[in-house]
Order: structure tokens, then C-alpha cells, then sequence
């Protein structure tokens, strides 16, 4: 079967491809570690646009066109695009859609919905409804920074928990077709609420979210850590890193040394000045759809499990002195076996 159930949050897939891949970013996470890493990294943070608004619209529409040229699909060929972002009424989303014209489902899950997306996406497809998704998400620092915290122009300092939104966009293709990399596993998160108040410190927040996702994961597979190259958590940072390496501790987990953060990975904390490290969800999304996507196709490595992580609140919520809830949602990802190759050929 295409589609088995493995336990109460986790599914088994075969049969679902990556065909391709496009991640599209801004200036600062150009000149982060990753940054040749990345299909397209733009000079500035509003790339001729009026608004950052308007920018981030332009930087998720990128990421997508990159995309299907890659994989030398047309608009029409896709049958579905799942996705979100960070802002009221997911406007990038929306407004993009108004570009291409295809079916959406526009997701929230804060900087969850690139995995939330793309688990989705991988079950959409073995059940054979649909044959080519495409999934993205996108985030644009200054878009959030407005929306969530203070007007950039007002220059309010930041404190060492807090993270940096991260100005990209990835995006993957979905399909039954034959492509170099597969989604074998998702386990979808559920919510919990440990009590943080504080929007500066989201890594906090979210990292019991992550291990409860990936402890589940882990329990619903049989699997154990070392199953994966490497476990990647969306939007923790450095705090919520180790956060969640104390409470996977506690827990009976070894997950060093593969435990690692995207927002960690997308910037040089020494060098940049991000505090934390990166959030939004544009931050797992292009880190997966461009440097992780080139290391799995490689060869270097074998297999991930992406667990991309939100943040469920509002300014309101936080203005009316409400808690954060939190989710996480994990995608496990490997390269196709040559021995598959043989058998379907």
C-alpha cells in the first residue's frame, strides 16, 4: 500500500518522489554559511519591489519558477500548490497564487509549514489523487519584524534570545514520478503550550514541540536516531537547541551529534548579528530546498528528518497576555536507492 499508518501522529510513503528543488534568499543569507549553496540570492532586501511586502511575494514566486524550470515542468502541469507564510491572512501565499492560477491550499502552522506542507503534499500523492505538488514556503525579515515586534525604523534592541526572520523561500516538487530523492515517513505534531509569554523567545517555546514530534517519530518507525544522517530542527536557534537536547535527554534520546538547526545553519552567529539565530518560515524551507536537497542528491547524505517548528500566536494573543503554543511536524527524507532504480526500470 502506498500509504500505511505507522502510529497515531506518523504515516509510511512509497512511491512519493522530490523531482526538484529551488531556494531563493536575501542578502544576509547570502553571505551566511550556506550561501553559494542557494539558487538565487538577491542583492538587496527589496529587489525592486516598493514594499518588503510586496518583496516577499517576489521571493516566494522566484523560488517557485526556479523550480519547475529545473524540473522543466509548466504552471499547468502542476496539479496542486500547498504552502504558507507568516503573514495576516497568508498574503504571500494568496497573492502569489493570483500569479499561476493553479489550485491552493494555503496552510498556517507559523515556521511549521514547510513540513506540514510537504507531508501533505506526500500523502496527496500516494493516494494517487494527484500526481505533481508543489510545496513551498516563504518569510521576509522585515515583513515580520513589522507585523510581530516593533517598526524597524524605531531601531528597538533585540535581546540574545531573540531570532532573526529569515528573508527566503524554498521550494520542492512533489510527484509519482521518478525523482532523486524520497519521502519515505511524515509524523505530524501536535500542540502544546509550556506557558512561554515571551516573543523573543520562540526557541524556548518550541523546542518541547520538537521532541515530542521526533520522539513520536522515532517510536512510530522503530527507528533510532542513527537512522539519519541528521536530524534538523526548523527555528530553534542556539538557546532552543539546547533546550531540546536537554529535554531528549531526559527522555532516554541520544540525539548528538546528529541534532542540528537549520536557523543555526543559515548564519555565522560570530560573525552576523542574528542573536539566536534564524526563524520564519522561509528559514527550513530554503535551508532543505538548497543545501540539504544538494547533500542528499550527492551522496552526502544518505537520509534526514526535517522537523520544522512554529510558534501558534498572534500580536493579539500576546497583547491580551495569552501563553504560545507550539507544533512541530517532521518529513523524513532519503536519497532513491540504486537497487530501486533496478526494480522499477
Amino acid at each position: 500500500m502506498p500509504v500505511t499508518r505507522l502510529g497515531a501522529h506518523t504515516y509510511g510513503i512509497e512511491g512519493v518522489s522530490l523531482t526538484s528543488s529551488a531556494a531563493v534568499v536575501g542578502p544576509k543569507e547570502g553571505e551566511g554559511p550556506l550561501g553559494s549553496e542557494f539558487d538565487q540570492v538577491w542583492n538587496d532586501d527589496r529587489h525592486g519591489e516598493g514594499t518588503f511586502e510586496k518583496a516577499e511575494r517576489a521571493l516566494l514566486v522566484a523560488s517557485q519558477n526556479l523550480a519547475l524550470q529545473k524540473a522543466a515542468w509548466s504552471w499547468r502541469s502542476v496539479d496542486l500548490v500547498l504552502g504558507g507564510d507568516l503573514l495576516d491572512q497568508i498574503v504571500s501565499t494568496d497573492f502569489a497564487a493570483r500569479t499561476h492560477g493553479r489550485p491552493l491550499l494555503g496552510l498556517f502552522a507559523a515556521c511549521a509549514v514547510f513540513t506540514e506542507a510537504l507531508g501533505l503534499a506526500a500523502l496527496l500523492v500516494a493516494g494517487q489523487g494527484f500526481r505533481r505538488v508543489m510545496v513551498s514556503a516563504v518569510s521576509h525579515h522585515f515583513t515580520a519584524e513589522r507585523q510581530f515586534r516593533f517598526p524597524i525604523e524605531l531601531g528597538t534592541q533585540r535581546p540574545p534570545t531573540a531570532a532573526w526572520t529569515a528573508t527566503a523561500a524554498g521550494t520542492v516538487l512533489v510527484t509519482v514520478e521518478d525523482g532523486p530523492l524520497v519521502v519515505d515517513s511524515v509524523t505530524f505534531g501536535r500542540v502544546l503550550d509550556w506557558a512561554g509569554k515571551d516573543p523573543n523567545d520562540m526557541g524556548g517555546a518550541m523546542a518541547p514541540a520538537a521532541i515530542d514530534t521526533i520522539s513520536r517519530h522515532l517510536s512510530d518507525t522503530g527507528r533510532s536516531p542513527s537512522a539519519y544522517d541528521a536530524i534538523y530542527t526548523g527555528d530553534l536557534g542556539n538557546f532552543g537547541l539546547q533546550m531540546a537536547q536537554v529535554l531528549a535527554e531526559q527522555q532516554g534520546l541520544d540525539l548528538t551529534p546528529g541534532l542540528k538547526d537549520c536557523g543555526l545553519a543559515l548564519y555565522d552567529r560570530k560573525r552576523q548579528d542574528v542573536h539566536n539565530g534564524g526563524s520564519g518560515p522561509g528559514c527550513a524551507a530554503a535551508v532543505f530546498s538548497g543545501p540539504l536537497v544538494r547533500r542528499l542528491t550527492s551522496g552526502r547524505l544518505q537520509r534526514i528528518l526535517l522537523v520544522a517548528t512554529g510558534a501558534l500566536f498572534s500580536p493579539t494573543t500576546y497583547q491580551q497576555g495569552e501563553t504560545i503554543p507550539c507544533v512541530a511536524h517532521a518529513v523524513s527524507v532519503r536519497r532513491f536507492a540504486r537497487e530501486e532504480r533496478a526494480v522499477l526500470s
